[in-house]
């Protein structure tokens, strides 16, 4: 996978921690989020001057919104907002959470935010009134398992079924930038791209064991988790009613003896495929996409940037 590590120069005060500290400010956190700025700005996403060149697209109305899907605090958002001169921001999370980045973003002058707090698989884009009539873009700074899947399949629903309900501008996506994570929660029921696996002879099963071991690129023993020690200690076992399954522990013993750099070689590998299937995907809707390693592993193993633009 290309490597990609970009820190563009309209990010220099976040780089420099010359940001406002009501803010938590965790350097790792912003070297990935740079990052993916960065390679949105190199990919066309975003006006390669910074906020001096978005504040022009602001003035002839043809900047975008913003949609960040698993939002969380809005960290992502905000360093957009300060460094692209964001306007239009939209942040979609099931969850609740405390110290986010909304009060700081609501301080920018002429920022427009709206929180959905809904889960991304039950979202309709078009129920969003105030993004009607706006082109967007869909990011997302580690986006869990099938949440990535969920995410391309609502903007590209979108997309393709765009409704013209009298008296409604119909909203357009620009682009998406996901950094993908968790890779051991996807779910065949909701991944974008099964065509691309049963080519490679991937059934739902095999797909099954590859989210498992994806999780060895991150610890590099998931075994640890599911050890012969634990089964053996299972109440199960204890009262004597189970025994552990002779092949089970077979496949225990043979994971054990694989070194963990291989684990971790192997973890990786089904990352990548798993991503690769979503990239192509993007690009059989007609869409230009990019899939990239966009911070180093030590920095983060969750380093995956998916990217699409829109041709028209």
């Amino acid at each position: 996978m290309r490597e990609s590590y970009i820190a563009p120069d309209a990010c220099d005060k976040w780089m420099k921690g010359q940001v406002d500290r009501k803010v938590p400010y965790q350097e790792k956190h912003v070297v990935q989020q740079v990052s993916i700025v960065g390679n949105m700005e190199t990919f066309g996403l975003l006006p390669r001057g910074g906020a001096e060149d978005a504040m022009k697209e602001i003035a002839v109305k043809t900047a975008p919104a913003v949609v960040e899907f698993g939002a969380g605090r809005g960290y992502l958002t905000q360093m957009l907002a300060d460094c692209y001169g964001i306007k239009n921001i939209f942040l979609v999370e099931r969850r609740s959470y405390k110290l986010k980045a909304d009060r700081s973003l609501r301080q920018n002058e002429g920022v427009k935010l709206e929180r959905l707090r809904i889960d991304i698989e039950d979202l309709n884009l078009h129920g969003v009134k105030a993004l009607s009539g706006s082109p967007y873009l869909a990011i997302g700074k580690h986006l869990c398992g099938p949440a990535t899947d969920m995410t391309i399949m609502c903007c590209l629903h979108e997309l393709h079924n765009r409704t013209e309900e009298k008296g409604h501008d119909k909203h357009q996506l620009r682009g998406l930038a996901l950094a993908t994570c968790c890779h051991h929660l996807c779910q065949w029921k909701h991944y974008a791209n099964k065509a691309f696996l049963s080519r490679l002879g991937i059934v739902e099963e095999e797909f099954h064991a590859m989210t498992w071991f994806s999780s060895w690129a991150v610890d590099g023993d998931h075994s640890s988790h599911d050890s012969l020690d634990s089964e053996d200690t299972s109440s199960e076992v204890i009262r004597g009613t189970e025994k552990p399954d002779p092949e089970i522990v077979g496949v225990e013993r043979i994971i054990r003896g694989i070194p963990g750099v291989e684990r971790s070689a192997l973890g990786f590998m089904c990352k990548d495929i798993i991503d690769t299937g979503r990239m192509l995907w993007l690009r059989s809707k007609g869409l230009d996409a990019d899939l990239v390693s966009y911070v180093p592993s030590d920095v983060s193993p969750e380093n995956h940037l998916l990217m699409a633009k829109c041709r028209s």
